[in-house]
C-alpha cells in the first residue's frame, strides 16, 4: 500500500487527471464502450473520496473534450445520459465537497446545464475538496475565449494593451477560481495532454500510467502522489537555489 509512504505535509493542493482508457477497457472484455464509461463513473466516486481523505483542495477531471463531440452520436448521447444520471448531490454532501464545471457548457444539453448549475449552487456551502469536471472543454478554446474577453475590454477602453499581463489572462480563464495543478495524471498509456490545461500546466509534474481509468483504484492515486513527492520541483531554478529557498 502506497498511502503509508505519502508525506501528508506535501500533498499536492491541486491534482488534474485525464481519465483515459474507458473504451479500450470495455473492448478488451468484449463489451460496448459505454460499459467502460459506466465503470469509469465508479472510479470517479472512489478517487473523489480518496482526494477528500488526503485533504486535496482541487481535483479536476477531464470528462468530455470539445473533440469528443466528433464521436458517434450514440456514444455521445450515452455519455450525456450517464453524466446526468450520476450528478448526485448526496456524495458531495457526505464528503463536504464542492462541485464546479469548466468548459464551453453552452454546448451541453439544457438538462445537463441545469443539473450542473443546481449542483454547483447546492454544494457551494461545503468547505472540503472541490471536484471540477472539464466538460465540452479544450485548452485552445479556453485561451481563445479569454482573448476575446480581453479584446472586448480593450475595445471598450476598459483595459489598455500595455496592461495585459499573465495575470490578466489567468483572470479570464475558466479556471480562474483555482490554482494551477501541481500534478497531472493520465491513465491509459498515452503520454500527451490532449488539449487539457495547456496554460495551467506550465510547471505541473506529469505522471503517466498504462492502467486504464476503470482500474485506477485509490492505491494507484497514492502511488502517483508518492512518485510526485520523490521529485524536486525547480520552477526554472537550479537545484541549489531550490534547496536554499
Amino acid at each position: 500500500m502506497y498511502k503509508d509512504q505519502i508525506d501528508m505535509t506535501r500533498v499536492p493542493r491541486h491534482i488534474a487527471i485525464i481519465m483515459d482508457g474507458n473504451g479500450r477497457w470495455a473492448q478488451a472484455r468484449g463489451k460496448e464502450r459505454v460499459f467502460g464509461h459506466k465503470e469509469g463513473v465508479e472510479r470517479v466516486r472512489d478517487i473523489m473520496t480518496a482526494a477528500v481523505n488526503l485533504g486535496i483542495d482541487y481535483l479536476t477531471l477531464y470528462t468530455f473534450s470539445t473533440e469528443n463531440w466528433n464521436r458517434p452520436v450514440e456514444e455521445v448521447a450515452a455519455l450525456m445520459s450517464l453524466l446526468l444520471a450520476n450528478m448526485e448531490e448526496e456524495i458531495f454532501m457526505k464528503n463536504n465537497a464542492r462541485f464546479r464545471a469548466i468548459g464551453n457548457l453552452k454546448r451541453l444539453p439544457e438538462e445537463v446545464q441545469k443539473a450542473i448549475h443546481q449542483l454547483e449552487e447546492r454544494t457551494s456551502v461545503n468547505t472540503g475538496t472541490c471536484m471540477v469536471l472539464a466538460l465540452s472543454y479544450s485548452s485552445k478554446w479556453e485561451i481563445a475565449d479569454a482573448m476575446q474577453q480581453i479584446a472586448a475590454k480593450v475595445k471598450k477602453g476598459n483595459l489598455q494593451v500595455e496592461d495585459i499581463t499573465e495575470e490578466t489572462i489567468n483572470q479570464h480563464l475558466t479556471t480562474q477560481f483555482m490554482p494551477d495543478p501541481e500534478l497531472m495524471i493520465r491513465t491509459g498509456g498515452e503520454e500527451r495532454l490532449s488539449n487539457f490545461l495547456l496554460w495551467q500546466c506550465a510547471y505541473s509534474e506529469f505522471y503517466f500510467t498504462p492502467i486504464f481509468w476503470p482500474d485506477f483504484v485509490e492505491d494507484e492515486l497514492h502511488k502517483a502522489i508518492v512518485d510526485y513527492q520523490s521529485r524536486q520541483r525547480r520552477f526554472g531554478k537550479t537545484g541549489e537555489q531550490v534547496t536554499q529557498s
